[in-house]
């Protein structure tokens, strides 16, 4: 039978050994791909003080759950393409959230929106793209990205509530022909492309052979936005449709609004970093 003091040695060295297998989170970032990975008890309970309050249980696996995130570059160098690797929409579906109060649907865009620099939120069906102010720092906004993700996932609430996806190419039956094929062709050869640069196009129109669009995500605020649309969009949709003329990108006023609001506080933070420098 073990003394006091062997006994209070015995509890020391288990306590010891159960606190060094004690989950840790882990993010690596390399060559423009992170992985984020969380490891955490099951019960909540620090391993060493479960120890130490029955040191004759069993040994159990502590760690419930493992996840991991990448991030993929996009062609607009302010946004970022996460990807948790678990379902975050249907398949083909989107939902754009260009501001804050765009995001009252969704209690995943509103937590993403707390963190400091970012501009706006996107989903697609496997991903989550960021796009941040100008000034902000992806190595300050990508850790706290990946906590937001990783900790919402598992928590199992729904991603949205009250609100609908995207559906802007759904063909209807008051559609003519000529918006039906453009329809077809945007769902089936141009919007899985542009979603693979984290943002969507937006079927917004057909007038006098004009076929209006609005670009989403990453694409919104991309400098290459425009080359796209016409050298890329543009010539598709007249090649397979005669009576395609042009293509005009269209904004809201939700768009707007958010670019006015945006621009604001831009100007704001310049002020700031002006007014530290002086000081300095």
């Amino acid at each position: 039978m073990l003394s006091g003091t062997g006994n209070a040695r015995m509890l020391v060295r288990l306590a010891g050994s159960a606190i060094r297998q004690k989950a840790v989170c882990n993010c690596v970032a390399a060559y423009g791909t992170a992985v984020f990975r969380n490891l955490r008890c099951s019960d909540g309970v620090e391993p060493g003080r479960a120890l130490l309050r029955n040191p004759a249980a069993p040994m159990v696996p502590l760690c419930k759950r493992t996840m991991f995130i990448q991030t993929q570059d996009t062609p607009n160098p302010h946004s970022l393409k996460f990807l948790p690797g678990v379902t975050v929409l249907d398949a083909g579906q989107t939902m754009d959230f260009p501001n804050v109060s765009s995001a009252q649907c969704s209690p995943l865009a509103k937590l993403l929106f707390r963190i400091e620099g970012v501009r706006s939120v996107f989903f697609g069906a496997d991903f989550v793209t960021i796009s941040k102010v100008e000034e902000a720092e992806w190595a300050i906004i990508k850790p706290e990205t990946f906590a937001v993700i990783m900790d919402f996932f598992a928590s199992g609430l729904p991603v949205v509530t009250g609100a609908n996806p995207n559906n802007s190419t759904q063909i209807n039956e008051d559609d003519d022909e000529t918006v039906q094929m453009i329809k077809e062709l945007l769902d089936t050869r141009i919007r899985p492309t542009v979603q693979e640069d984290g943002g969507d196009i937006i079927f917004m129109g057909f007038d006098d052979g004009v076929v209006k669009l609005k670009m989403q995500g990453s694409c919104s605020s991309c400098p290459s936005s425009i080359v796209t649309l016409k050298n890329g969009v543009q010539n598709m949709l007249q090649f397979y449709i005669p009576e395609v003329v042009s293509v005009e990108q269209v904004t809201d006023e939700v768009d707007k609004i958010a670019e006015t609001e945006f621009s604001k506080l831009e100007k704001q933070i310049r002020q700031k970093d002006e007014q530290t420098n002086e000081k300095s």
